[in-house]
């Protein structure tokens, strides 16, 4: 879509946390105009009403949305957000398993500023598993990087969580 589309959809989102709960689905209404006026094909649409959706505590009709969307081609950084959220609404509707493989290929994605999103939703998915270690392991290895010191034990013991002998 154009410039000036985009540029309505973050003034949206901007002013998202001026919408009360009593008044979600008037925020929900403001995306589903903006939808409107993209080809009914476009991936943007499937994917701002998920967004919509799950910000307004909807993960159950937010996850088909987000699945439409990368079905047809949402990919880049909007694609990899679609996929972090889609994951973290699976889990929260008791499918983290699927939030898991979703996720797992993302690991290897090129780098970019969602890395740690994407490692943070995963351990989520993760504990809800029962699988905690396997989660604070890549909380752990998120972490590492942005400290002041300790990078190097933090990771390490990150390492150590999964990988016996180490």
């Amino acid at each position: 879509m154009n410039q000036n589309w985009e540029d309505r959809v973050a003034a949206a989102w901007s002013a998202f946390d001026t919408y009360p709960e009593e008044r979600a689905h008037e925020f929900r209404a403001l995306i589903d105009t903006l939808v409107a006026e993209l080809p009914d094909d476009s991936p943007l649409g499937p994917f701002e009403q998920a967004c919509a959706w799950d910000s307004t505590g909807h993960s159950d009709k937010a996850v088909p949305l987000y699945r439409e969307a990368l079905a047809r081609g949402l990919d880049g950084y909007k694609g990899r957000r679609a996929k972090i959220q889609l994951s973290s609404s699976l889990r929260n509707t008791g499918r983290a398993e699927e939030g898991v493989e979703l996720l797992i290929p993302e690991l290897d994605a090129p780098s970019d500023e969602l890395d740690d999103a994407v490692r943070a939703t995963l351990a989520l998915c993760l504990s809800s598993l029962g699988r905690d270690r396997e989660g604070l392991s890549l909380v752990l290895g998120a972490l590492a990087p942005h400290l002041p010191r300790y990078q190097r034990s933090m990771a390490n013991y990150a390492r150590a969580l999964v990988e016996p002998g180490v």
